[in-house]
Formats: C-alpha cells, structure tokens, sequence
C-alpha cells in the first residue's frame, strides 16, 4: 500500500476501486474463457490425455513465477506499471496460443498458456490494489468489491466462448482472437488508474521484516495457507469441470453454462462479503467459506446429474470467494507499506505454488485414475478432504491462541 495516508473520505480508493471493477470485467472475462476450453483444447492437441489439463497448469505456473518480480515491479515503478506489463503478457498468451492451434502445435500452445499465467499473476494483485489507498475501515470492503467485478467478466466469458469457438476451422482459435482483444481494449483502462508510486526507501526508513519473519507470524502465515487452500482446490475441481461434464455426455455448451454459473458463484457474493468480514469477523467468514468447500465436495460425489455439476460448482465459488476474500483481508491488515512489496509477492508465489500443483494434479485425477470419466470426477473431489482439514486445523489453532501472540 501507499506511504500517503488515505484520506478519510475515501475519495480516490472509490475510484481506484471503481477503475479496477472495470479492469476485473473486462480483462477478467479472458480467465473463464481460458479456463473453458484449455483443457479441451489440451485434450486435442496432447499425445496422452493424462495432460489435458497441462496448459492450465502452464498457465498457474507462469502465474507462481511472475508473482514475486510481478510485486517488485509494481512496489518500484507502481500499479499501472505492473498491470499495464500483465495486459501485454495476456495479449501476447494469446497470439501465442492461437499460433498454437493453428499449428495444431502442444507445445506452443503451452509456450501461449505460460505467457497468459503473467497476465494472471497481475490478474491477482488487483485485489491489494483495492487496499492501498483505502482507509482500515474501508479496506474489506474495496477488496471485495474489486473481486465483485469478476461478476460481468462470469457473464462475458463464457458468452464468449459460444459466440467463438467454432468462429473459424480451427476450433478455439476464434476464442484466443477474443482473448488478444480483451487486453488490448482493457489495457486502457489503467490510464485512469490513481494510485501513488510507492516512494523509493532512504537509509532510515523502516525496513519491515524478513520474509522468514513475514511468513512465520501467526495470522499471516494462517492467512497464506487459508488463501492456497481455498484456491488450489477451487482450481483443482474448476479445471477437471469441463471434461467430467462433457465426458458424462453433455456438450460443450452445458460446460460453459457450468462455469458461468461458478464463476457467478465466486462473485456475486463480494458484494456482501466485505460487509459480513466487518460485521462477524474475518475468521468466521474463512471457516464459513471451508465448509462451503467441502458441501461442495459432498454435492458432487453424490452423482453426475447436470444439477449436480450446477450445484456442486456452484458451492464451490461461494466457499473460494469467503475463504479467499477473508485470507486477503487478513493478510493486508497484517503487514506494513514497506513490506508490501516482499509479502504480497511472497504471497501469490505460494497460492500458485499450491495453484500449479492442483491443476496438474486434476488432469492425472480425472483422465488417469479410474476407468471412467465418473470415476475419474469422484477422485477429484475425494481429493478436497485432507487439504481441507489443514486449513480449518490451521485456523482453529490461530483462533485459539492468545491476542497478543498473534502479532
């Protein structure tokens, strides 16, 4: 966040978040595109389909490793910097990814996927740009309403994907077209952007602490391990969704009308969570969203009816967007302006970390652990239990220790 004190009417954190809203709709849309067809596009173009999901994973990754110079650049040269840099990189994922299918090339594609997960990894720090110019009491509240504006992007997507998909002769490559104009069109609207570039540090100002001493506090620490929960197991069940819809029968369409609706599901709710973190707490609000994670779980292992995958999807982008929202909110209450840059990077550096490690996984759970495309759904979702247990273990613990250890 900025050195500047915000104001006390929040004046430019309105707008900021108003700009960012508009960024999260536009720019955003290209995620649920990506996140239809890529494994679709994979389960054509790889050798074994075992690596369906490979070009999400390319995707994640390249999100973990741009996380932490993705944060030095914007703590040196500012958020417009950092996010303007992002909408290239999704332009160029996207050129790249076309070229890929029209080669009929994997490993191009996945070369195009890489490039995209740049773009997500700025993709990400919109939500700590919400909370740089926003006062304490504000702060919840312009984070969540920045995620809020995945709502518009939840519609646009998807709508997307039907519209293009089947545009030229190669198939999704209409779709990386739409791609390459989002962030070009989207790109602009950082222009109005109105956040201070963080000052350069002098010899006495306070140097914050390590990251070791970051990571090892109590409620960051709960706050990072909360985060990767929530979003490597959201991503894990999100990734294998269109091939177990598709694989059960239904059709492409039945897929993104699937995802809509999660992806509706992960933002709708932002336009109360805020209110619900200031009013019950952020701990409650993390614990609310786990044991939506795991309803979700339960939904979808009890059959592979079309309402089921609505349903289960459903659940599952509520319990991401209380667990996430809430770990986020802990997290940038939880550290100062001069160690934004290094705990903020850290940060999505685990998430994806985690994020990377879950889509791989989904592939292999979906097309390589049973015989079937239902034995295959049911291995995803078992695969929820443990990591849920960690996180909701992690955050009785932090709940039950004394307030003044928590520092």
């Amino acid at each position: 966040m900025s050195d500047a004190i915000a104001p006390p009417d929040d004046r430019s954190a309105r707008r900021n978040v108003v700009v960012l809203v508009a960024a999260q709709a536009v720019l955003g849309a290209q995620m649920p595109m990506i996140f239809t067809i890529g494994g679709l596009a994979g389960q054509s173009l790889a050798s074994n389909v075992c690596l369906a999901t490979l070009p999400i994973s390319m995707i994640v990754l390249g999100s973990m490793l741009a996380a932490t110079p993705m944060s030095a650049i914007m703590q040196r040269w500012g958020r417009r910097a950092g996010f303007m840099l992002g909408a290239l990189m999704g332009a160029l994922g996207g050129v790249v990814g076309a070229y890929g299918l029209y080669l009929s090339s994997f490993p191009v594609f996945l070369a195009g996927s890489f490039l995209t997960g740049i773009y997500m990894s700025a993709h990400g720090f919109y939500r700590f740009a919400a909370a740089d110019t926003a006062s304490d009491a504000f702060r919840p509240k312009a984070i969540s309403y920045v995620m809020a504006g995945g709502l518009a992007a939840a519609i646009i997507g998807p709508q997307l994907v039907k519209l293009t998909a089947t545009a030229y002769v190669v198939p999704f490559l209409g779709t990386y077209v739409a791609v390459i104009t989002l962030n070009i069109v989207g790109s602009l609207l950082f222009l109005f952007l109105d956040i201070p570039r963080p000052a350069p540090p002098s010899a006495d100002s306070p140097k914050g602490r390590t990251r070791w001493e970051l990571i090892t506090t109590p409620r960051i620490a709960v706050a990072v391990i909360c985060a990767m929960v929530s979003y490597a197991l959201m991503n894990l069940v999100m990734t294998s969704t269109p091939l177990a819809v598709v694989g059960c029968g239904y059709t492409t369409h039945d897929a993104a009308d699937v995802v809509t609706w999660h992806v509706l599901a992960m933002f709708v709710p932002s336009f109360f969570t805020g209110h619900l973190i200031a009013r019950f707490g952020v701990e409650k609000i993390m614990a609310l969203g786990l044991v939506i994670l795991a309803a979700a779980g339960v939904v979808a292992l009890e059959g592979v009816d079309l309402n089921n995958f609505f349903l289960a999807l459903i659940l599952l982008g509520v319990g991401w967007n209380f667990g996430f929202i809430g770990a986020t909110s802990m997290l940038a209450a939880a550290h100062t302006p001069s160690e934004r840059g290094r705990m903020q990077g850290l940060n999505d550096l685990l998430v994806f970390g985690g994020v990377t490690f879950a889509s791989v996984a989904s592939g292999g759970l979906m097309n390589c652990s049973g015989g079937n495309p239902v034995e295959g759904w049911t291995a995803v979702n078992l695969a929820m239990a443990p990591f849920l247990v960690l996180a909701g273990g992690a955050l009785i613990w932090l709940m039950l220790r004394p307030k003044e250890e928590l520092a």
